[in-house]
């Protein structure tokens, strides 16, 4: 059998003495340590066999005091083996009594360089396993401890005596329990180790915090293969593992700050752009995001405002993840409020520096929302924390992002400042271009509206009904305009032309050709001719550009006299017969000058229709103007309807809502003469 302990490897030699020193027993280790085989030593005295000839009448003394009094004694002596060989042997000798009373002496002796080579390492094992920064431990096969070092205890925050005997549970119950020792049942069963398994938690060292460990476990087996247990080694890596954290929480941010400068400022629409800021950091920095203005600011006049002063704020965008009492809690876009002095977001903007709550208190809810109600809602639905950064643009403090976490358990540290900082710092500029465009967007197209006609629905001899749509999207106003424009005889001139450009400057050429416009036409002039003339005062108007379709409307005579300058052509739609696009001479835009404009005559009686537009009823990206032309008279081949609600037809059903210019649209209908 292959040796299954410690005697066994130490081949512990047992040798029995008569009171006379006679060998009586003798082991199969004595005769391998000796070298006389039992039918030579059986009989034999003991000195002549086991003891050198130096020592025998020591060794002869100390028998006698075993027998006589009974005093075990220990020594080591080199003793003379049947080949010559001198050996040291480690000896212990004690004395034995049978049932009769006779006196025995035992002897167990050892080769001493194996004994103090195991007591060695034994020692050395033993320093190591205490003195081993590594925690260590042996589990038996029920995986209860059977002994720990003591860096396992400083590790788990538990004296040794309370492990030995307890599972892992019992002993840290804050860890993964199950994972572990599901992992330790499998390296009982299979014997393959498991090496650097990560586990993350808290234990009674320290419940506070996490901690994380690289955990080996190794099944231990005895000499003869038998399973005594499972071997586990504890190692410290919670500065790696917070060095890890940390990178993965920067990268996090890099990634953040990157996706902020992709998605916020993608238009120069002001709601839109404060959304795309809420977006961003919800979920990613908060569970709850606010996108707030000062009122002031968003009407183009200073922000600014006293200690003891409320501060109005124009709510912009808010967002929420699996927060809807908080979300509720939160001014609805496009509500203005006052929010008082005391508050934290007024603050925030009054001061121009992030507020910072780590841990929200009862008494922190008021000062967070605005009114008692919204306090209520803000301490049911869980917010622990709080943040508030300004929005700064140019010098200038807009209003501010406003942050509150509720499902995420971590308070907001000087990390998330930093990144909510980073965000506002970026939105605010973005936001801060869509104030002054949108402010600029709504002069321009209030000089736009103020600049175009209010008529009467009946003049001279048609009935008449107009339309003008800002552009979709983000777009600049343009300076596309309609007039109706009475004249002698019942006459009536229509108009309809478009600016090239978009802007205040655009709106106002537009309302300077408007005016030379009903100027000109007051005098009569052939079509043609006012377009000559209009074509010379566009040349001086910082090379401007611009088409213009010009009619003048005759009843008596039942006709039309048109000329074009660049412009699409009108549609006629003469009663009982399709709607036709007139085929008129296109003409050069006006501005280009030098090129002459040609009037045609076209009939136009009683019930009949004339539509007369900008591009920006037809054009699109998507199509060609074929296409949409062909679509546009499609929708006047239909039934007659009133003039009101063919208008809002057409632009219902061709001006796309992501159309990137503005329309005029001018329809008339020649009326019976009274």
């Amino acid at each position: 059998m292959r040796p299954g302990g410690l005697l066994d490897v130490l081949n512990v030699a047992s040798v029995v003495l008569d009171a006379r020193g006679r060998i009586v027993l003798w082991s199969p280790q004595a005769e391998a340590l000796f070298g006389y085989p039992a039918e030579e030593a059986l009989g034999r005295y003991a000195a002549q066999v086991m003891v050198h000839e130096r020592h025998v009448e020591l060794v002869v003394k100390l028998f006698a005091d075993v027998v006589r009094t009974g005093q075990s004694w220990a020594g080591a002596f080199p003793i003379r083996r049947k080949d010559g060989t001198v050996r040291l042997i480690e000896f212990r000798n004690m004395r034995l009594l049978d049932d009769h009373g006779e006196v025995y002496a035992l002897g167990l002796a050892a080769d001493r360089p194996t004994l103090r080579q195991v007591e060695q390492d034994l020692a050395l094992s033993t320093r190591l396993v205490s003195q081993s920064p590594v925690g260590l431990a042996v589990l038996d096969t029920d995986l209860r401890y059977v002994s720990v070092n003591p860096a396992l205890e400083r590790i788990d925050g538990v004296p040794a005596d309370a492990h030995l005997g307890r599972t892992l549970r019992e002993v840290v119950p804050l860890l993964d329990a199950d994972a572990l020792e599901t992992a330790a049942r499998r390296v009982l069963r299979t014997g393959e180790p498991v090496v650097d398994r990560a586990a993350v938690g808290r234990t009674p060292a320290d419940p506070d915090e996490d901690h994380a460990w690289s955990m080996s476990l190794y099944r231990l087996e005895d000499a003869r293969g038998a399973v005594l247990g499972v071997a586990v080694s504890v190692v410290d890596v919670t500065e790696q593992y917070r060095a890890g954290v940390e990178a993965e929480a920067a990268r996090r941010r890099l990634a953040l700050v990157a996706d902020a400068s992709a998605r916020i400022g993608t238009t120069l629409d002001l709601e839109r752009t404060a959304r795309e800021l809420a977006d961003v950091a919800v979920p990613e920095l908060a569970d709850v995001a606010a996108v707030d203005l000062l009122d002031a600011v968003v009407a183009g006049r200073p922000g600014t405002f006293g200690p003891t002063e409320s501060a109005v704020i124009r709510a912009l965008a808010v967002r929420a993840y699996a927060s809807p009492e908080a979300l509720a809690a939160a001014d609805p876009p496009g509500q203005v409020a006052a929010y008082g002095p005391d508050r934290l977001v007024t603050e925030c903007v009054r001061t121009g520096s992030p507020v910072l709550v780590p841990e929200v208190t009862d008494d922190d809810y008021v000062r967070i929302a605005r009114s008692p109600e919204a306090a209520v809602l803000l301490r049911r639905s869980g917010v622990h924390s709080y943040l508030a950064v300004p929005l700064i643009a140019r010098g200038e403090v807009l209003g501010a992002l406003d942050l509150k976490r509720t499902v995420n358990p971590e308070p907001f540290t000087e990390d998330d400042l930093l990144l909510a900082r980073e965000l506002a710092a970026r939105a605010a500029v973005q936001i801060d271009n869509a104030r002054w465009y949108q402010n600029a967007r709504t002069a321009a197209l209030t000089l736009q509206r103020s600049m175009l006609p209010s008529h009467p629905p009946v003049t001279g001899g048609l009935e008449v009904a107009s339309r003008y749509q800002p552009a979709g999207g983000t777009t600049e106003v343009g300076g596309d305009w309609f007039d109706v424009i009475p004249l002698d005889g019942a006459r009536t001139a229509l108009v309809v032309g478009d600016v090239m450009g978009s802007g205040i400057d655009a709106a106002a050429t537009m309302g300077r050709l408007r005016t030379a416009t009903a100027t000109l036409a007051s005098l009569g002039l052939d079509p043609a001719v006012l377009l000559e003339h209009l074509d010379r005062i566009t040349s001086g108007l910082d090379h401007s550009i611009a088409t213009c379709v010009y009619v003048v409307h005759d009843p008596e005579l039942g006709q039309c006299r048109i000329a074009n300058a660049g412009h699409l052509p009108p549609v006629r739609l003469r009663v009982g017969g399709s709607p036709e696009l007139l085929d008129l001479p296109t003409g050069a835009p006006l501005g280009v000058g030098g090129v002459p404009f040609s009037t045609t005559t076209v009939d136009f009686t009683p019930g009949d229709r004339l539509v007369l537009y900008t591009d920006g009823l037809v054009e699109t990206r998507r199509h060609s103007l074929d296409e949409r032309l062909d679509a546009l008279l499609a929708l006047l081949d239909g039934p007659g309807r009133p003039l009101e609600e063919l208008c809002d037809l057409l632009l219902r059903t061709l001006h796309q809502p992501d159309n990137r210019d503005d329309v005029a649209l001018l329809v008339a209908r020649a009326r019976e003469r009274d």
